[in-house]
């Protein structure tokens, strides 16, 4: 019967960790807007903190991209040296990793009139974390648009987890 009971317990919590997400935000590049030729990204970033497991969604027409670029292409707003493109008009980018990630159209001449956006993700440590805000510890990238990475004094981003010691140790106490 403890037998039972422990089963239940354990499938109980293992079916939570599978069930419950990073909780990271999806962020629509320019809100209603979307990525486009007359949005100011610098400012949309503002009052945003951006944190590793939040995503970066990207709504546009056809005739732009989303290019994922090293901060020297940023600035110069260089094409054709992109990490990642996606021309798809909805671009999905998870923030995986940790620091400054620039995108830019690489259309010609659409970077340099201001589709261009630069975010910094801070890790996600867990509960209790307090990310670093959009751009902050960084020397942002200048360029003629005045476009680079901001400051951000927004609430920071709670990731709960359930740590894997736990879920092990239930399951050896199952069988």
């Amino acid at each position: 019967m403890a037998n039972s009971a422990a089963k239940i317990v354990c499938s109980f919590f293992i079916l939570l960790a599978a069930a419950v997400p990073s909780f990271g935000k999806d962020y629509t590049v320019g809100d209603s807007s979307g990525w486009t030729l007359t949005g100011d990204y610098k400012t949309w970033a503002t009052d945003k903190t951006f944190s590793v497991g939040d995503n970066l969604i990207f709504k546009y027409g056809s005739g732009h991209t989303v290019d994922e670029v090293s901060s020297g292409d940023f600035s110069s707003c260089t094409v054709g040296n992109s990490i990642s493109t996606d021309s798809s008009g909805s671009t999905t980018i998870p923030l995986k990793t940790a620091g400054p990630h620039y995108f830019i159209c690489g259309v010609i001449g659409h970077c340099s009139g201001g589709m261009k956006l630069a975010v910094t993700a801070a890790t996600a440590t867990g509960a209790g974390a307090t990310p670093t805000p959009s751009g902050s510890s960084l020397t942002p990238p200048t360029s003629t648009s005045g476009h680079a990475p901001t400051s951000s004094t927004s609430s920071p981003t709670v990731y709960p987890f359930i740590p894997i010691m736990f879920l092990s140790s239930a399951l050896m106490l199952v069988y």
